[in-house]
C-alpha cells in the first residue's frame, strides 16, 4: 500500500513538473506578443502589466484545457481580452435616478433671447406715449387705474394708448415675419 501510495504521489509530481515546465516555456514564448497587445489595448502600461499578470494566472489555471499548442497565441489573446472586459465589469460607476436630472435647452434660451431683443427693438420703435403705457403694463404688471394714475392721465386715455400700441407691435411683427419670408424665399 505504502509502495502504491509513492508511485500515486510520483506521478501527481511528474504531471506538476510537465505542467511547470509547459507554462514557462509558453511565457517565455508569447509574453512580449501578450504585453504588445495589451498596451496597445488599454494604453497604459501599469495597466497592461495587471492584464497581463491576470492573463498568466487564468492560463496557468486552465492549462489543461489548451490541447493544440499552435492555438496557444489566440488562447492567450482571447483571454486578455477576456481580462480586460472584467476590469469594467468590476467598475461600478455612480447612477443617478432619470427624474432627478434636470436637462437645461440652450437652444430655447437662444430662441427666447432673439425674441426678447425683437421686442425690445420694436418696442423702441413706438412713440413715448405709447411705449410708456404699454411698458408699465408689460413689465410691471400695472392695471389700467394704476398707469393713469403713474401718468396723469384719464383712464380711457391710457386705454386707448394701450390699444393703439399693442395695434403698432402687431403690424410691426406682421411686417417682419412677410420681410423674412421673402427673404427666404
Amino acid at each position: 500500500m505504502f509502495a502504491r501510495n509513492r508511485s500515486g504521489s510520483s506521478q501527481v509530481l511528474s504531471n506538476m513538473k510537465a505542467k511547470h515546465k509547459r507554462y514557462e516555456a509558453l511565457v517565455n514564448a508569447f509574453h512580449a506578443d501578450i504585453f504588445r497587445y495589451a498596451y496597445w489595448l488599454v494604453k497604459d502600461r501599469s495597466v497592461a502589466e495587471d492584464i497581463v499578470q491576470e492573463t498568466f494566472l487564468r492560463a496557468w489555471r486552465s492549462l489543461d484545457s489548451l490541447n493544440d499548442e499552435k492555438a496557444a497565441k489566440s488562447w492567450l489573446i482571447t483571454i486578455l481580452r477576456r481580462e480586460n472586459a472584467r476590469r469594467f465589469e468590476r467598475k461600478q460607476f455612480d447612477t443617478v435616478d432619470i427624474d432627478d436630472v434636470s436637462v437645461h435647452d440652450e437652444t430655447q434660451d437662444a430662441e427666447v433671447d432673439v425674441q426678447d431683443r425683437e421686442l425690445h427693438r420694436l418696442l423702441g420703435g413706438l412713440s413715448d406715449e405709447y411705449r410708456e403705457p404699454l411698458v408699465l403694463q408689460l413689465i410691471f404688471g400695472f392695471s389700467g387705474d394704476e398707469i393713469s394714475q403713474q401718468l396723469n392721465l384719464n383712464k380711457n386715455t391710457v386705454m386707448t394708448r394701450l390699444f393703439r400700441a399693442r395695434n403698432q407691435l402687431r403690424e410691426a411683427l406682421e411686417r417682419q415675419n412677410e420681410q423674412r419670408g421673402q427673404a427666404n424665399g
